[in-house]
């Protein structure tokens, strides 16, 4: 809604046509306005007494800078601003929908699929702002704004600027609504430990009052609210289920207590059943992509540890130098092991095994996505389907994987689910089987849409499937006779700045833009298409590796898929009669070691915990020996859960015991392997139970 502008508005700011008011907070007044473009925007006219503080400018410069930076996940985009301008303003996308706070005022609390849905919502664009290196600080109904029922968040970026600067020039005030600040808002210090975890406050506080009308501390007055925020629980009558749980954990007095925004979202779509999220597609892939994107630590500020997902209990490290102890095992969890079987998975590089035409990222970058590396000689991370009833096609293993077409012309094996947003590399070795045949690869693919790269006898060619069952749209193409039957090349694709790439042994073959809206995250799919007359048409692929860009961090992880080594991983299946396992490697840190290695101050939270683990988030198929041996460090001597690992406490288990304890974990626990010659010979699970 806009109201008409008053007399002493301004008609213009900069290149800014103004022609509406939107509203006026303590910020400043918001202008509809209208773009040199004719596109209209949501311009911000900071309040005329910020203006004389030279320092104050060179703030805001750098947080609307760093805003700027922010994915389109349920955020309003931040298009331009002017710090230098006589009054400085912003300019951020025009969202055109009523706030959270109207519309709870209009129709009442929400319930169901519709308060998962803003939950959800607010919980991404938390994960986007935090993802490089922003924080809200102003999180609020009003500042969540409805675009066709999809929620976006609103006036990130200039926050802290204002707040450092009330603070320097009024004692008694702050930016902000009291209701939805956190306890560490409230101290006189807070500058020092403000950080993400505010925002995650703030977040319960948004979805509890979406849910009841009601804020979970209201009181008569700001500063008996602000008395409850520091003494009192939460009051949550009216909020049920897992989401009740789930904001009276972001509520904990302690930030270090509650979850960080992509843990929360994580959680929040681990509890989604296919309900609210299935009839709201473009929430979920932002959601999804989100999921993936900026999960670096934010430099300065205190925020929690990444909590091992679904496990219960602790792992202590026992030994004289705090390290964990294993005895006559000698598995390798610090930095200081040496030996070619180690590799920087962190860099996205593999050992001498990777193909010349390597897909790895290295160097330094915003986003730690996933990664995924399969060989494609067995069942892992891809599965076969043949089965009497696939009449369509199917994928086979036999030292590579088959993709073959049968009743229908395209055919999609089965892969990962790890969804890829932002920048990626693909690289896999293709070959073509039988003529007539073409091996596809999707990309940021949802709902069997998504982008498509094919590779065939005599031409490659990249464009969109619509799945609308009229073929592959607006394809560049080149001739190529790189693929004829017989023969096996290194396809890849690089997704970078907008634009994908197709190379042929590293060589680059075509390009087109990648900037369809809604295919900003998905996941990446082989499988194979026939343009034969009649018959099956078969193709290979081998050797995949898929890379999201990842922090430059110096931590180093050992690769468990060639040479020899004992190295700690995270499970995700074991599959006995493939004789293959997918695995996550990890690092079991003692936490003065993490502190110093990833340069943290030693008063952090983190580095008061016994351990910490870092994760790789790169799965990779693994195979293993026929028959391996398996066994189980149980409990020894300690309580609460205590697990200490000592020489001689393996105990011997069945392959089924170790396959229903995954199933107990989720698919995600601990466990110590021994690799001979590429090969599994020893899976150890931690148990922590």
């Amino acid at each position: 809604m806009t109201y008409p502008m008053m007399p002493n508005d301004p008609r213009w700011l900069g290149h800014y046509e103004l022609i509406g008011r939107v509203g006026e907070g303590g910020m400043g007044t918001v202008f509809l306005g209208r773009s040199p473009e004719g596109q209209l925007v949501a311009v911000k006219m900071l309040r005329a007494e910020h203006a004389w503080d030279t320092e104050f400018r060179g703030r805001f410069r750098s947080e609307v800078n760093r805003a700027r930076e922010v994915p389109g996940f349920c955020t309003a985009a931040v298009l331009d601003a002017d710090p230098d301008h006589q009054t400085p303003y912003l300019v951020v996308e025009y969202v055109d929908g009523p706030s959270l706070s109207e519309v709870i005022r209009e129709r009442g609390p929400l319930d169901g699929g519709t308060l998962h849905s803003v939950a959800v919502g607010v919980a991404t664009a938390l994960a986007a702002i935090h993802g490089v290196g922003v924080i809200h600080r102003d999180l609020k109904p009003q500042n969540v704004l409805f675009s066709l029922g999809t929620p976006k968040v609103i006036d990130f970026g200039i926050a802290r600027a204002l707040e450092v600067t009330s603070r320097h020039t009024r004692t008694d005030q702050m930016v902000g609504t009291v209701a939805y600040m956190a306890p560490e808002r409230f101290d006189n210090d807070s500058d020092r430990t403000v950080g993400p975890p505010a925002d995650v406050f703030a977040w319960g506080v948004v979805v509890a009052y979406a849910a009841t009308g009601r804020t979970p501390f209201w009181a008569d007055s700001p500063a008996a609210t602000a008395a409850r925020i520091l003494t009192q629980p939460p009051d949550l009558t009216g909020l049920d289920g897992s989401l009740r749980d789930l904001v009276g954990r972001t509520l904990a007095k302690d930030p270090a207590d509650r979850p960080t925004a992509h843990q929360l979202l994580d959680l929040l779509l681990e509890a989604e059943t296919g309900g609210a999220l299935t009839h709201r597609p473009e929430l979920l892939r932002a959601a999804e992509a989100a999921q993936h994107t900026g999960r670096a630590q934010l430099s300065g500020v205190r925020e929690p540890a990444a909590p091992v997902r679904r496990r219960a209990g602790r792992l202590v490290a026992v030994g004289a130098a705090a390290t964990v102890l294993c005895a006559g095992i000698g598995f390798a969890l610090s930095r200081h092991q040496e030996g070619q079987e180690r590799a920087s998975f962190a860099a996205g590089t593999s050992p001498s095994t990777a193909p010349p035409s390597t897909s790895a990222v290295s160097g330094t970058a915003r986003i730690q996505g996933p990664g995924v590396s399969d060989r494609l000689d067995r069942r892992g991370l891809w599965k076969a389907d043949r089965t009497s009833d696939s009449a369509d096609g199917w994928c086979t293993f036999r030292q590579r994987m088959l993709a073959t077409t049968h009743m229908s012309t395209l055919y999609r094996c089965r892969g990962p689910q790890d969804s890829f947003a932002g920048d990626q590399t693909i690289a896999v070795d293709v070959g073509i089987v039988t003529k007539g045949a073409c091996a596809l690869i999707w990309f940021r693919s949802v709902d069997e849409r998504g982008y498509v790269a094919s590779f065939c006898e005599n031409e490659i060619r990249l464009g969109i499937d619509e799945s609308s069952g009229n073929g592959f749209n607006g394809e560049e193409r080149v001739a190529s006779n790189a693929f004829r039957v017989g023969q096996t090349h290194r396809a890849g694709i690089t997704v970078q700045d907008g634009t994908a790439q197709v190379t042929v042994d590293g060589t680059p073959a075509l390009s087109m833009p990648v900037t369809d809206p809604q295919l900003v995250a998905g996941r990446v799919v082989l499988g194979a298409l026939n343009e034969a007359s009649d018959g099956d048409a078969t193709v290979a692929f081998a050797n995949v590796d898929l890379r999201s860009p990842v922090l430059d961090q110096p931590a180093q992880f050992t690769d468990p898929r060639t040479g020899s080594s004992r190295s700690i991983v995270e499970l995700h299946s074991y599959d006995p009669a493939g004789r293959s396992a997918v695995a996550q490697p990890v690092l079991v840190m003692d936490s003065a070691d993490y502190c110093e290695q990833f340069k943290i101050d030693p008063s952090d939270i983190r580095c008061s915990d016994p351990f910490q683990i870092v994760e790789s988030r790169t799965k990779v198929t693994l195979p293993v020996r026929s028959a391996p041996k398996l066994t189980s460090w149980k409990n020894v001597g300690g309580g609460d859960g205590i697990v200490s690992v000592q020489a001689g406490a393996g105990q011997s288990i069945s392959a089924s015991e170790l396959t229903g304890w995954l199933a107990d974990q989720q698919g995600g626990g601990l466990v110590a392997i021994t690799v001979t010659d590429g090969e599994v010979t020893t899976l150890t699970r931690i148990d922590n139970s």
